[in-house]
C-alpha cells in the first residue's frame, strides 16, 4: 500500500486495534521520556497555535461570506458554528506537518480551513437531540439552539460540502492529482469508516457493554482519524516520500488516541466552565471509555506512553517537527 493510497483504511485499523496492547507490554526502558519537553518549546507552541488559530479563522471568514436572500439564514449558522473561537488543532496539524516540506502557507491554512469545517459540521450535528443533545458549545448555545434544529442540520450539510468545495479548487493546491488525493483521503477519514462511522458507535455504546477493543475502535473512528488525516493530508500537499508520509501517519494516530484519552479525563474531572460544555455526560451515559474500563491514573500512563511514541515517529524530521513535538504533549496537557 503506498502513502497515496485514497482508501488508509486497513492501515489506520491495523494500528489502532493492534498497537496500544503492544505498547503497554514493552519494558520501561523501551518507552521513550521525551515529553518533558522544555518550557520554552511550549510556549513557542501556544503561540505557534495561536498565530495559525488567527490565520485560520481569516481564511474561514474568506471562504464563508454571507449571501443576499433568504438563505442567508442557514450561512449565518454556519459561520456561528465555525468561527466560534475553536483551539483549531486539525488546521495546526496540517500547517505544520505541511511546513516540514516547505509548502506555502496559503496552500496549508485552506486545506487546514477544509478540515475545520468537516470538523465543526461534526459538532454541529453531535449536539443535535438525536445525537448527543448538548445545550452549550465553547461556551455558547448550540447551533440547534442559537437557530433551531432544521437549520442547524442545514448549516452541518453546508459545511460538509463546502469543504470538499475548497479542497477541488486550484486555490489550495495548483495540482489537480493532490487536490484529488485531498478530497479522497479526507472522505474516507470523515465518512462510514472514519468519523461517522465512530458517531455511530458511539450511540450504540449507549445500549452496549463495549470491552477495550471496541472502545478503542470507537475513539479511533471518532475522534483518531480526523487528527491523523490532518497530518496525512499536510504531507500530501508536500508530496512526501513514503516513508515520510508513513512516519506522519503513525504520529497523528497515536497523537489520536492520547487526545482521546485526554478528552475522556477532562470530561470527568474538569468542570463545565473550563471546557465549555456539559460534562460527566458519558459516564452518565454508561459509555465505556478507556478511563471508565481502567481508571484515571492507569488512562494518564496510556496517554502518556501513547504521546512518547508520536514524539518518537518523528525522528526522522529533527528540530524542524518541534512543534509537532509539542503539540503531542498539549493533548494530555490542555485544560479544554
Amino acid at each position: 500500500m503506498t502513502s497515496f493510497d485514497v482508501d488508509p483504511r486497513p492501515k489506520y485499523l491495523r494500528y489502532l486495534v493492534g498497537a496500544i496492547p503492544k505498547f503497554l507490554r514493552r519494558p520501561p526502558t523501551q518507552i521513550r521520556n521525551d515529553t518533558g519537553l522544555a518550557s520554552h518549546s511550549s510556549s513557542v507552541f501556544t503561540e505557534s497555535l495561536r498565530v495559525t488559530a488567527k490565520e485560520v479563522n481569516a481564511c474561514l471568514d474568506d471562504l464563508l461570506p454571507l449571501p443576499e436572500g433568504p438563505e442567508r439564514r442557514v450561512a449565518e449558522a454556519m459561520r456561528y458554528s465555525a468561527l466560534d473561537g475553536g483551539k483549531r488543532l486539525r488546521p495546526f496539524l496540517v500547517s505544520a506537518s505541511a511546513d516540514l516540506f516547505d509548502v506555502p502557507r496559503p496552500y496549508s491554512l485552506r486545506v487546514g480551513a477544509a478540515v475545520e469545517m468537516i470538523h465543526c459540521y461534526s459538532l454541529v450535528h453531535d449536539d443535535l437531540p438525536a445525537m448527543d443533545d448538548d445545550d452549550l458549545r465553547r461556551g455558547r448555545p448550540t447551533c440547534h439552539k442559537a437557530f433551531d434544529e432544521a437549520t442547524a442540520i442545514l448549516a452541518g450539510d453546508a459545511l460538509l460540502t463546502k469543504a470538499f468545495a475548497v479542497l477541488s479548487d486550484a486555490a489550495s493546491h495548483p495540482d489537480g492529482l493532490i487536490r484529488c488525493k485531498l478530497v479522497a483521503v479526507l472522505a474516507n477519514a470523515a465518512g462510514a469508516e472514519g468519523m461517522v462511522g465512530g458517531q455511530m458507535l458511539d450511540l450504540l455504546a449507549a445500549d452496549a457493554d463495549f470491552d477495550e477493543q471496541q472502545t478503542r475502535r470507537l475513539q479511533a473512528l471518532k475522534t483518531g482519524r480526523m487528527l491523523a488525516v490532518s497530518c496525512q493530508m499536510g504531507a500530501l500537499l508536500g508530496q512526501a516520500e513514503p516513508d515520510a508520509m508513513k512516519d506522519l501517519d503513525s504520529y497523528g494516530v497515536y497523537l489520536g488516541a492520547a487526545f482521546q484519552i485526554a478528552d475522556d479525563l477532562l470530561d470527568l474531572e474538569a468542570s463545565e466552565a473550563d471546557l465549555g460544555k456539559a460534562t460527566g455526560k458519558d459516564e452518565a451515559a454508561g459509555k465505556a471509555t478507556f478511563v471508565s474500563l481502567h481508571g484515571p491514573e492507569r488512562a494518564r500512563k496510556v496517554a502518556k506512553t501513547l504521546v512518547d511514541q508520536a514524539v518518537a515517529a518523528l525522528d526522522r524530521f529533527g528540530e524542524r517537527a518541534e512543534s509537532l513535538r509539542a503539540a503531542a504533549v498539549f493533548t494530555v496537557s490542555r485544560r479544554s
